[in-house]
């Protein structure tokens, strides 16, 4: 087959979809922590197939959905996750440092922590785990402007050394603004290390 000439059209991504045993918590969990608002809900949204599914479309922004959740009755944790193929993480971006902290602040008074909280160098990170156990990082670029980040990522000698950067315990970054110091400098001495938990995070949590 030829392909001489034909045009490449890259597509963006534009949702992820979940498989559940917690359909309603699922939901409440995303829509606290993402403010996900559902467009459309459907029983059997494929029509009788022998399974009672549950389906919800739900989004934060002017896309139709960015997340599908189905339930579907019996399904549990994979207790062996590690050891097996899976996705490891989803993402979703904040513009400022302000904004995920002001997110972590909020978060935590509903019960809602982090387990891993991290400096990378091209940005700051809190990953979550939802109800499912599924991995959901929170987080916002330390250079405010993708193509400067990309570059460091790709020419950094000190990223290449260890690109999960430096732990951070996000309540000394909390007391940090509190004293008035900047988004960049937080940014700066987190990632030099003056930032890291008392007690050393584990990185295995994240396979």
């Amino acid at each position: 087959m030829k392909t001489q000439g034909i045009k490449k059209i890259t597509p963006k991504l534009h949702h992820i979809g979940l498989t559940t045993g917690r359909f309603e918590e699922m939901v409440e969990w995303y829509k606290n922590v993402l403010e996900m608002e559902p467009v459309h809900y459907s029983e059997n949204p494929a029509g009788d197939i022998g399974v009672e599914v549950k389906g919800v479309w739900v989004t934060n922004d002017e896309a139709n959905h960015r997340i599908a959740i189905m339930g579907i009755p019996g399904l549990v944790n994979d207790e062996n996750r590690s050891k097996h193929s899976r996705l490891q993480h989803m993402a979703f971006e904040y513009d400022t440092l302000d904004d995920l902290l002001d997110t972590y602040v909020r978060l935590k008074k509903i019960g809602i922590k982090p387990h891993f909280t991290v400096d990378q160098g091209v940005s700051i990170a809190f990953y979550y785990d939802d109800p499912d156990g599924n991995t959901l990082e929170l987080t916002m670029d330390t250079f405010g402007d993708w193509n400067k980040s990309t570059e460091y990522m790709k020419n950094s000698s000190i990223f290449a050394k260890k690109p999960m950067g430096k732990y951070v315990d996000v309540e000394k970054l909390l007391e940090a603004r509190e004293q008035g110091i900047s988004s960049n400098e937080i940014h700066e001495r987190a990632y030099a290390g003056e930032y890291e938990p008392d007690t050393p995070m584990d990185p295995t949590k994240m396979l």
